[in-house]
């Protein structure tokens, strides 16, 4: 009888597929922001792939690392994977006091899925039209120009420092909870400048509310294509962006990590997928675990210098 039972299941696709595990996504943050979004665009094409059930799993907290260690402590068995982001995974780590992981030694590579540059904006009745003019602005009277960020520890809070530390000049932080606080108090003028990332700021660039002087990229955004690279602008150095990546916890066969990095791979491939993730603003990576663990210990010691150099610490 259990024979005959177990050749039903596999004559019958349904049936069949009901008994695959269930591929559960862990996301650091509450439902509604950008990984969310990412996500939901990647569960469909994901569960065709893969031939599994794929579940959201939220766990917001500590910009992304309540999640993240719930990822690295979850069964390594390849079934429960996180969408972690630059903060969590490459700032955190060098500005938390008491860090629950590692994540270049508690998490595994999958595939890195998303960049989103930074773009460097301000309300749009502020008198600089330009970079340079902004920067001649902050070296005239230092601490006069207060700039947004997500919080402490923010890949926009590092980006502006980054680029503060490049011009060389001196300007205030005033951080938020979260970006579209930082992005209302800008457009409202309460502070003087921000780099956020392209999907929460052109909205309101191209609504007219805020003017972008400069972009955190190697080329231009496509769509603003007369906003110059910081670079273009003056500022050599100034790369940033907030990248989303799938990770696993430590100790997932590598078999099974390139199995999903290739279902990633084939999700991000599709057109409808491709049409709604470039609507993010960002660039589209798909990049093998190889590249992946690559790109997280580059950006870590990257992140790490900045931060030494900022004095930044999360009391």
């Amino acid at each position: 009888m259990k024979r005959r039972t177990l050749l039903a299941a596999l004559a019958t696709p349904g049936l069949a597929l009901a008994q695959e595990p269930v591929l559960r996504i862990i996301i650091p943050f509450p439902p509604g922001g950008p990984a969310d979004t990412i996500a939901r665009l990647l569960e469909r094409p994901l569960r065709a792939s893969l031939g599994q059930a794929v579940v959201l799993d939220y766990r917001s907290g500590a910009g992304g690392v309540v999640g993240m260690e719930a990822v690295a402590r979850a069964r390594p068995d390849g079934h429960t994977v996180g969408l972690g982001s630059t903060g969590a995974l490459v700032i955190a780590p060098h500005i938390m006091p008491r860090m629950p992981y590692d994540p270049l030694r508690d998490l595994a590579a999958v595939s890195e899925v998303l960049a989103v540059p930074q773009l460097l904006a301000v309300p749009a009745a502020f008198p600089a039209r330009d970079v340079a003019a902004l920067v001649a602005m902050a070296r005239a009277a230092p601490g006069s120009i207060a700039y947004a960020s997500a919080g402490i520890g923010s890949s926009l809070h590092l980006a502006a420092e980054l680029f503060r530390q490049k011009a060389g000049i001196t300007i205030t932080h005033v951080p938020y909870r979260g970006a579209a606080p930082a992005i209302t108090d800008l457009v409202a003028g309460r502070v003087q400048m921000m780099l956020g990332d392209v999907t929460g700021l052109l909205p309101q660039v191209q609504g007219g509310a805020l003017r972008a002087l400069g972009i955190t990229a190697a080329a231009r955004f496509s769509g603003l294509p007369d906003v110059p690279t910081i670079a273009e602008a003056g500022i050599e150095g100034v790369i940033s962006d907030t990248f989303y990546g799938v990770l696993a916890p430590a100790g997932v066969p590598a078999g099974r990590l390139s199995a999903l990095a290739a279902a990633l791979r084939a999700a991000l491939a599709e057109p409808d997928t491709r049409a709604a993730l470039a609507g993010q603003g960002g660039n589209i990576i798909g990049s093998t675990p190889e590249d992946f663990a690559t790109r997280l210990r580059v950006s870590s010691a990257r992140w790490a210098e900045v931060v030494q150099a900022g004095q930044i610490r999360m009391e």
